[in-house]
């Protein structure tokens, strides 16, 4: 085993016209190599996995925040029109906010449950009453092998749940 020893040169101009004021022996020079190696593997993992944690962070607070702009609307009692121009149901209108306001993030909603206290699971309830809405997600991780330890489907698997209290509004808008 050599021993990386650096030891003092005579003066000597090197190319650039610096003065050589310390010299290393030979065997040191694959040295650096090595322990940047080393270093490095833990160093990238470490910040791939900062960046991981901070995307799926980030799209799960998008999804929690589609979920209370979901409830928002809940809470008024108004309907969405659908695509062909006909209304839809208050649970597909609450259903169909939450969608869109959670399109922009890289979360999948994969279910959405609405219940109410009064009209139990898949009612939106009538005016007063408390409804809660809640969302399944996933996202997929940006990178495979940080991913694997969230699930073997490299995706981190979340619920966003908003309660809210239905404002006064019209009975007949409850269907």
């Amino acid at each position: 085993m050599h021993n990386c020893e650096i030891r003092p040169a005579n003066k000597k101009l090197r190319k650039g016209g610096t003065s050589l004021l310390v010299r290393r022996s030979y065997s040191c020079r694959g040295q650096s190599v090595v322990e940047f190696a080393i270093v490095a593997i833990p160093f990238f993992f470490l910040v791939f996995g900062v960046i991981d944690f901070s995307w799926t962070m980030f799209n799960q607070m998008n999804v929690q925040d589609a979920v209370r702009e979901a409830g928002r609307f809940a809470a008024t009692g108004n309907h969405v029109t659908g695509p062909n121009g006909s209304t839809l149901s208050r649970v597909d209108s609450i259903t169909q906010v939450l969608n869109n306001n959670a399109f922009g993030s890289g979360a999948s909603v994969q279910s959405v449950a609405i219940s109410s206290v009064v009209g139990g699971p898949g009612s939106a309830g009538g005016p007063g009453d408390t409804v809660t809405i809640t969302a399944t997600c996933a996202v997929r991780t940006l990178t495979m092998y940080i991913g694997q330890m969230f699930s073997p489907d490299s995706r981190y698997h979340f619920t966003a749940s908003a309660t809210f209290k239905n404002e006064p509004f019209l009975p007949s808008q409850t269907n």
